[in-house]
């Protein structure tokens, strides 16, 4: 549906007697040089977005790539239109989940067009952001793209924080004194960065072609936006970079734990089994049927067999205690 459509003179909106849907009635109201119209479409239907696409006389292909909603992050060139498709990302944290959406945004001579596909990054406040800086809106459409990827690109960094607070938690439980199996949570966050650098790292070479202005009918003046747009995507990129790494270390040094525990247990269970097995062996000695068996006639011989036994084993509890068995 079409969440809003508007129409921008001289950084300010211009107040408009048509319906928000009218979109030809909007763009035709943009009689002067400089005026553009910024169209927000939310999970459209194909004819809805098709009828908005002949308005703008957009190619075919770029509409597809819009109603597809699985595109990875690109910037192409469609004759005077720029199509950027990003990822938009959200972090359910009970779940250790990162969930994707994606925006598509059409960039013309006079006009901002985007589609918006999944829950996270609504576009409605970046919208008002900008609207209150007239400076900034006064750029025309390229400001519209740099507030839509500066707010999707701050989602990032949320996500990252999210997912930094659990790679944390994570190593405190690898390195704790109690036995967890951090294994499968150690998964499903590396699968999750693995989600989230699908959506970073390709962005990183459209968001460079932006910040050097190496993008037909983009002003020079508009680059510095992008380029701080690009250094906190990169501060992203790197933190999951690190995120990965921690995590594989985590993973190693689990292993390493279980394998260490491991061994402390054989030995706890040898220790044990030969607490066993020597009074045992006493017991299989004086068990046998021999007639000169020593001591066989003693009245203290029981006790002396059960004596026996239970200093050995005394023996052989202090042996293990001090050999760290035990």
């Amino acid at each position: 549906m079409i969440v809003e459509c508007a129409l921008y003179r001289n950084g300010e909106k211009v107040a408009l007697d048509c319906p928000r849907d009218d979109v030809a009635a909007v763009r035709a109201a943009g009689t002067e040089s400089g005026d553009f119209t910024w169209v927000g479409l939310y999970e459209p239907p194909s004819e809805e977005l098709e009828k908005v696409a002949e308005v703008f006389t957009l190619h075919p292909l770029a509409v597809e790539d819009a109603l597809s909603a699985h595109q990875r992050p690109k910037l192409e060139q469609f004759g005077d239109v720029l199509l950027l498709c990003l990822k938009t990302l959200w972090y359910v944290d009970a779940a250790d989940a990162v969930e994707t959406g994606e925006v598509s945004v059409f960039v013309g001579p006079d006009f901002v067009l985007s589609v918006r596909h999944g829950q996270g990054a609504e576009l409605q406040s970046a919208r008002h952001a900008l609207e209150d800086q007239a400076k900034v809106l006064a750029h025309g459409p390229f400001s519209v793209l740099y507030a839509v990827v500066d707010r999707i690109v701050d989602e990032y960094n949320q996500v990252a924080t999210g997912l930094e607070e659990d790679v944390t938690e994570v190593e405190a439980s690898v390195f704790s004194d109690q036995r967890r199996d951090d294994t499968n949570r150690i998964y499903v966050l590396k699968r999750e960065l693995q989600e989230m650098r699908r959506a970073v790292y390709p962005l990183r070479e459209p968001l460079r072609r932006l910040a050097t202005s190496s993008v037909p009918g983009m002003s020079e003046r508009s680059a510095p936006f992008f380029r701080d747009v690009a250094d906190n995507l990169n501060l992203v990129a790197d933190t999951v970079e690190g995120l990965e790494s921690l995590l594989s270390s985590a993973f190693d040094a689990h292993l390493a734990r279980i394998s260490v525990q491991q061994n402390e247990d054989m030995r706890k269970i040898s220790a044990g089994a030969a607490l066993v097995v020597v009074p045992t062996l006493i017991a299989g000695i004086y068990g046998m049927n021999f007639t000169h068996m020593p001591e066989l006639e003693w009245a203290f011989g029981y006790p002396m067999a059960l004596g026996l036994m239970l200093a050995s084993a005394l023996g052989l509890i202090v042996l293990f205690k001090r050999s760290g068995w035990l």
